[in-house]
């Protein structure tokens, strides 16, 4: 009698629990709702998203069966990786109104890899192109790619979807215009409209997805993110085991333009790999050069940081110094001169002139990094660098600015509203920033226009070392 009383207290406190903190207890909260033959508790998980409707459906069930089989070490091994950024993705979710459990789409998009890197060019754990990355106010440039920054992307993927579900009005279509672009979606819903209008609730993405029109890795984008949760959150059941690791936290010390990540780890009392992981989007080994900056520590390490920088030797912080090429230099000469690999002063310098002998045109500036900057630094492709697949169809298309309207955007394209909303397949005037329009289909294509507005909606740009699925068609 007494384990039963004890039983029903723990049924009541896991009940309890759940009614004032929600599901935001991490990948492997559960709510306790029964007792078994022992007399102990069974933990049974709830999400905030729509799965338990579709875990039956056969796509969603075949990847339930390759999660939980011949890629389940791949899956626990991710999940493990995206334990470190769940409380901060959970917690940015909830506060842009969208449920904490769409923390799986990383898993789906780059098994939570702030380095992942697409083939074309998607970048970050939530595969962000440039175009679309700047739209939605993450800075990318040479020095800088927020795209890496777990925190400033996670922002941004939420605005993305938030807008992407406000348009649709759905949270799984949205999903999919993330991965394959809000036109082609909007288009789809318009050239269906009949089916998928007598859809109830979430069951629109599966009726348009049974239509032969979106792109297979679009089509099973879905399915894979249902499965993700399903199993995440019930690991045990598929007999997988979960290593969590400690929360992504840190405290933050401000310093000068092109200081060197290794003296802010010296001053902070940590190891450089403590500080560059933190601060993946710094891709130089040093702080962007001329503005102050806030680079992220270890928790408890910026306790008398400013006092420990100021006594470090002068030269130490110091991240490059300028150089001017005589006649006759080459870069592999001028690296080998300062003890420096010829790939890294090219990385350092990627607008330097040569003659056509292959020389440096003489009298310019070449910037020198220190060997601790260089060890720091991420060796990664130009982060402006896009590509774009080859294609016949000939259209313009507009990328949404912050601030434009549909009226405006018309206007300057000579045509209308309407037009605009026809071509589009939108039901609404409703548009947002990184959003693409097709404004005419008879203008020549470029590697301008054909921007594309999902995060990851580029054809063949799987991401390396991430996806996880390797047996689907990728389209991204």
């Amino acid at each position: 009698m007494l384990q039963d009383r004890d039983s029903l207290s723990r049924l009541e406190v896991g009940r309890r629990a759940v009614e004032l903190f929600g599901d935001s207890l991490g990948g492997d909260a559960m709510r306790l709702t029964a007792a078994d033959s022992s007399g102990s508790a069974v933990a049974e998980p709830t999400w905030d998203m729509d799965v338990r409707s579709y875990e039956t459906q056969d796509r969603v069930a075949h990847y339930v069966s390759m999660f939980s089989g011949r890629s389940k070490a791949r899956i626990a091994e991710r999940l493990d990786r995206g334990s470190r950024y769940e409380p901060m993705i959970r917690a940015r979710m909830k506060a842009g109104g969208l449920p904490e459990d769409m923390y799986y789409l990383a898993l789906v998009e780059s098994g939570f890899d702030p380095h992942a890197y697409s083939r074309a060019a998607a970048v970050g754990m939530w595969q962000f192109m440039t175009s679309t990355g700047r739209s939605m106010g993450l800075r990318i440039d040479w020095w800088v790619d927020e795209r890496r920054d777990p925190v400033r992307s996670t922002s941004a993927a939420v605005r993305f979807i938030r807008a992407l579900r406000d348009q649709f009005g759905s949270l799984y279509l949205a999903a999919a215009a993330y991965n394959g672009g809000p036109g082609r979606i909007a288009r789809g819903l318009a050239r269906y409209a009949d089916d998928v209008d007598r859809a109830q609730g979430e069951d629109a993405f599966f009726v348009l997805a049974e239509k032969d029109y979106l792109k297979n890795e679009t089509r099973e984008y879905v399915p894979q993110l249902i499965a993700a949760a399903l199993i995440a959150k019930n690991a045990s059941r598929y007999g997988m085991q979960l290593h969590p690791r400690p929360a992504y936290a840190y405290d933050s010390v401000r310093v000068a333009g092109s200081t060197p990540l290794a003296a802010v780890a010296t001053a902070a009392g940590v190891q450089i790999s403590d500080v560059t992981e933190l601060n993946p989007h710094l891709l130089r080994g040093m702080t962007p050069p001329r503005d102050l900056y806030v680079v992220r520590v270890p928790v408890g390490s910026a306790n008398g940081f400013d006092a420990s920088f100021a006594s470090l030797p002068a030269d130490a912080r110091i991240a490059t110094r300028a150089v001017e090429s005589k006649k006759g230099d080459t870069a592999e000469r001028l690296a080998r001169a300062h003890g420096i690999a010829a790939s890294a002063l090219i990385a350092f310098n990627p607008s330097l002139r040569r003659l056509k002998s292959g020389r440096l045109a003489p009298g310019q500036a070449v910037r020198i990094p220190t060997a601790a900057v260089v060890a720091a630094a991420f060796k990664i492709p130009d982060p402006s660098i896009e590509k774009y697949p080859s294609s016949t169809r000939r259209m313009k298309v507009h990328t949404v600015k912050k601030g434009e309207t549909l009226g405006a955007i018309a206007r300057r394209a000579g045509t209308t509203t309407d037009r605009i909303m026809r071509l589009n397949g939108l039901r609404k005037p409703l548009i947002f920033p990184g959003q693409s329009l097709i404004l005419t289909r008879s203008a020549p294509a470029s590697s301008a226009t054909r921007k594309r507005s999902g995060a990851s909606s580029k054809a063949g740009a799987r991401t390396k070392s991430t996806r996880v699925d390797r047996q689907t068609s990728k389209t991204r």
